[in-house]
């Protein structure tokens, strides 16, 4: 049986999958190696464990929403933008959920790595905000604003805590029209 080649990206991107599929709460060790074919042992040429492992996933989750919010808004300013960022991160969320489970970690991991990748995502918002003439520091409870209503929605949306799922994106959609409405008053504060 010939040797099967794994590198460091192709573990994340498996873990990923998996972490989608099957749940972040049912990846392990053991069934990520099952899945790429390797021993268990050989995953640590790549990573330092479990919690490396999840650490890893959710670096890799914010630079994938990076890419996405950056994608959304070529093209666009002001409040098309903000629009098009929420719906990149709504998106991102429901399409990868185990994955997105991991991002709300990093807390738990805080170091220079996560640091960087955490505000390059919040550096755009605050260029598009401070764009529309806001202060620095309404501009920081705009993020902390927006942040909260994003992930807490995302995560009731992928917890089936909503009931109606017919009405779920209407939802949404009204709820950025009502954040973005409020954001305009605080131009030219």
């Amino acid at each position: 049986m010939p040797k099967i080649k794994i590198d460091k990206e192709s573990v994340i991107k498996e873990a990923a999958y998996m972490a989608n599929t099957i749940g972040i709460e049912n990846l392990s060790l053991k069934t990520l190696a099952a899945q790429l074919g390797v021993k268990s042992p050989s995953l640590y040429n790549h990573i330092d464990g479990f919690d490396d492992l999840k650490q890893q996933l959710m670096l890799y989750g914010w630079k994938e929403l990076e890419n996405r919010i950056i994608e959304a808004v070529i093209g666009l300013s002001g409040y098309d933008a903000i629009r098009a960022m929420c719906y990149a991160f709504h998106e991102y969320a429901i399409e990868n959920q185990g994955v997105f489970s991991t991002m709300l970690w990093y807390n738990q991991f805080e170091n220079e790595q996560i640091n960087e990748v955490t505000s390059k995502m919040f550096t755009i918002f605050f260029k598009v905000t401070k764009s529309l003439n806001i202060s620095q520091d309404n501009c920081v409870h705009l993020v902390r604003m927006f942040r909260s209503f994003l992930e807490g929605f995302a995560l009731l949306e992928n917890h089936n805590a909503f009931g109606n799922t017919q009405l779920i994106k209407d939802s949404f959609e009204l709820s950025i029209t009502i954040l973005i409405e409020g954001t305009k008053k605080l131009e030219g504060k």
